[in-house]
């Protein structure tokens, strides 16, 4: 945690959570192809009047999850912006905005 205090800029911190909202990777990702396995592997066994299952319905509930309730509005750009800015003060980075 202290390299990267040192090393990685609130800019460049940004930009990769910027590009994981976009492109998800680590965990999450690994819990989604699970999760397409899992389905696969149901929606082939199950009975003809059984409902069809999607890799959500195998997953534990993740931030990017439309359906789920922990994040109201997470994708509007005020909520991202007032994120960045938190996470921007709490490594110690100024709001370049503000100047």
């Amino acid at each position: 945690m202290a390299w990267g205090l040192r090393n990685v800029s609130s800019r460049e911190l940004s930009e990769w959570a910027a590009y994981f909202h976009q492109e998800p990777f680590g965990e999450v990702m690994a819990d989604y192809r699970a999760g397409i396995v899992a389905a696969t592997v149901a929606n082939v066994n199950r009975g003809s009047k059984g409902k069809a299952l999607e890799p959500k319905d195998f997953m534990p509930k993740h931030w990017f999850d439309k359906d789920s309730d922990d994040e109201p509005g997470e994708d509007d750009w005020r909520n991202q912006m007032a994120m960045a800015a938190m996470i921007t003060a709490a490594m110690g980075g100024t709001d370049k905005r503000k100047a």
